[in-house]
This record gives structure tokens, C-alpha cells and sequence, in this order.
């Protein structure tokens, strides 16, 4: 099936409705609500009577999210419930040291900045750097000395849009000796991720914005050098070794990745990412990548020509994703967002600008009629 027939069948969308805001929580592909569908149907025929088939489908899973990101093994991928959940897991999982610090930047979601303020407690400053200039991987790199634990950055941030070199910072965390943790949310599903390459011990993201799934499902990638080191905060049935084992008095935490997983799994976010992951396996990663690249590419040349307009997201093609941020001179961003909506565009008030972030389903001639209607509203 051709790229085009692919985004024709699984994206039937109301005509009247323009999707772009995928940097929040995206549609679901046809293929994904069917799935989800079965899955219910099923249990309304059969309960659990298949229990065994729905093992089957959270490892095969597994194996895609392993694909998906280049890990070594599915061992090293744990479904937990949210970017925010792996996050903490690792925060809280950490023997901090009185004096150690963390560096990240000063512009993350606060998913990937409470959790690590959070350790001030145990005597672990917080060290946010603004990424404002023009090298921002060197400006993080500066602010880590000696006790330095983790440097923790969003690969794509969520308000600029502005990409990081993942595999730079990657590669200088490892010379170092420091963990490195990316929170992969507003890259995974829109640019590749490749885990080995860039050198990542910790990598997180939810289903339900650019991997176009479920809410409520999230990988979280967890280096096996590295996996030791984080001390267990939550335990359950579903975390042990011996799992089966259900009258055993004595018991040890698997040694993988499922020692993060305390407890039953989330089988309909398991049944509708892996139908999601499905759908971007067959568009093709590079593909994708290279859809999402030209959309917001476009998006930025045209924002640029309207009069009071201010770009946040970098004009650096390097520095791109898929997420387009644009301020305007005297305008009530949120009331403009409001205005927007009802003639049809989805998009978010972030940053103190509009956030569009199409996909690479979206066509150039739908972010034409966005601008069109922008301009009426502005």
C-alpha cells in the first residue's frame, strides 16, 4: 500500500477538523481503534479465558518497542504507566550522595523537573540550565562538574520545539561517568531514536502523542549495565523473578527490565500501542521523519511572513522536530487558541505562543487553510 492509501484508511478524520497538536495527545489510527475494539470484544465473549494470548502480545510488544528504539534486548523495556512514572522510578531509584546535582534544562515539562527537585531532600541540587544560546548541548555539558549523577534532558522540548544532539550529550555523559536520561516524549514516534548510537542509559515516552496510541502506557528503556543501580520504590506480583510462582515465601526482583513493573499490566494500552507501532513500522521511520521535518519546515517559512510574528521554535533546520511554537505582537495567545478550535484547528497556547505540531499524516495544503484562518483570527 502506497504512503498516501496508508494515510487515506487510517486517518479518516472530520473534514471540518484540522489535527495539530500531536505534541499533546494525538488521534488514534483506525488500525488502533479496531484493535482496542477486539480486545474488548473478547473480553466481553471470553474474559480471560486467553490470558496466555495477552502474555504473548505484552512481550511482542516488548520486541517492538526493542525495535522501535534500537535496544539491545526487549529485556530492557518495562510498560509502565506514564513518561512521569519513569521518571520518578529513577529519581527515586538513585543512591544519591549528599552534594550530587542533576542538569537539565531550564524549559522541561515539569515531568522531567519535579521528580529530580523532588531529591533535595537526600541533599541533591537541581541545576537548570536555559538553552538559549547557540550551543545548548555545550552549555549543559559546562554546568556538570565531578558530582554531576545524571544529566537529565528532553531529546525535543515541548514548548521551543528545539531538538537536542541526544547522541553528543550521550557520548560526553558516558566518558564521564555520569547516567544519561532522556525524556524521549516529543521526539519518539516523529524522529528515530536509537538508544546504543547516543549512548542513553534511561529513556522514557508515553503512547499517546507521536507514537499515536493509548493514554495510560509508557516505555520506559532501562540500560542492563545500569538497570542494578536503581533501588526498587514499588513491588507486586508481576515484578519477581519467579512470576508464576504465586505461594513462594521468599522471592528476588526479575532481572529485567519487569522489575519495574509492579503489578497487572495495562493489556488495552498493550493491545493499542502495539497496533499504533504497527501502522509506523509500515510507513517507514525514515519516512516519517522526513514527512514531520517538511511539514513543520513549511509551517515555519509561512509563519514567518506575518506581520508581528516571533518564531521560538530555532530556524536551524538541525535543530527542528515537529513541534512549531510562533508568538504574535498584541495577541491573547489563549483566546486566539480558543478561536482557533472553533473554526476547526487543535493546536496549544505553550511557551507564551501557539504550538502547532502536525504530524506526517498532515498535508500541506491543511496547514495553508490553518494560516488562513490565522490570519482572519489575528
Amino acid at each position: 500500500m502506497s504512503i498516501e492509501s496508508l494515510i487515506a484508511e487510517e486517518f479518516p478524520q472530520d473534514p471540518a477538523l484540522i489535527y495539530m497538536n500531536h505534541a499533546g495527545v494525538g488521534p488514534w489510527p483506525r488500525r488502533t481503534a479496531r484493535a482496542v475494539q477486539a480486545f474488548a470484544e473478547e473480553n466481553v465473549r471470553s474474559g480471560a479465558r486467553n490470558y496466555a494470548a495477552r502474555m504473548r502480545k505484552e512481550q511482542e510488544l516488548k520486541d517492538q518497542l526493542r525495535r522501535f528504539i534500537n535496544a539491545p534486548a526487549a529485556e530492557d523495556i518495562a510498560l509502565v504507566a506514564s513518561t512521569s512514572a519513569a521518571l520518578s522510578m529513577v529519581a527515586c531509584g538513585i543512591d544519591w550522595k549528599w552534594g550530587d546535582n542533576v542538569v537539565g534544562p531550564a524549559e522541561e515539562f515539569p515531568s522531567n523537573r519535579i521528580p529530580w527537585q523532588a531529591q533535595r531532600k537526600w541533599g541533591v541540587a537541581y541545576r537548570a540550565v536555559p538553552l538559549i544560546g547557540a550551543d545548548p548541548e555545550a552549555d549543559l555539558l559546562a554546568a556538570c562538574d565531578r558530582q554531576t549523577r545524571v544529566l537529565a534532558a528532553s531529546s525535543v522540548q515541548f514548548g521551543t520545539g528545539l531538538s537536542l544532539d541526544i547522541g553528543r550529550l550521550g557520548a560526553a555523559c558516558r566518558k564521564r561517568g555520569i547516567l544519561f536520561c532522556v525524556d524521549a516524549i516529543q521526539s519518539l514516534g516523529a524522529l528515530p531514536l536509537d538508544v546504543q548510537a547516543a549512548h542513553v542509559d534511561f529513556a522514557m515516552a508515553d503512547a499517546h502523542k507521536w507514537l499515536l496510541g493509548p493514554e495510560g502506557i509508557a516505555l520506559f528503556y532501562c540500560r542492563a549495565e545500569v538497570r542494578p543501580q536503581l533501588e526498587l520504590r514499588q513491588f507486586g506480583w508481576h515484578m519477581v523473578e519467579a512470576m508464576g510462582d504465586f505461594d513462594a515465601n521468599e522471592w528476588r526482583p526479575a532481572g529485567t527490565a519487569r522489575r519495574f513493573e509492579c503489578g497487572s499490566p495495562n493489556m488495552t494500552g498493550v493491545y493499542g500501542l502495539s497496533a499504533s507501532l504497527d501502522l509506523l513500522f509500515e510507513a517507514g521511520s525514515d519516512e516519517i521523519t522526513r514527512r514531520v521535518l517538511k511539514n513543520s519546515s513549511y509551517l515555519i517559512e509561512k509563519l514567518k511572513v506575518i506581520p508581528g510574528s516571533f518564531l521560538l521554535t530555532p530556524d536551524s533546520e538541525s535543530r527542528r522536530a515537529g513541534i512549531v511554537t510562533v508568538r504574535l505582537d498584541g495577541q491573547d495567545h489563549e483566546k486566539l487558541r480558543q478561536d482557533l478550535a472553533l473554526a476547526g484547528v487543535i493546536c496549544a497556547h505553550r511557551a507564551g505562543g501557539l504550538r502547532f505540531s502536525p504530524h506526517f499524516y498532515n498535508r500541506e495544503s491543511q496547514i495553508d487553510n490553518v494560516l488562513e484562518i490565522l490570519n482572519v483570527s489575528i
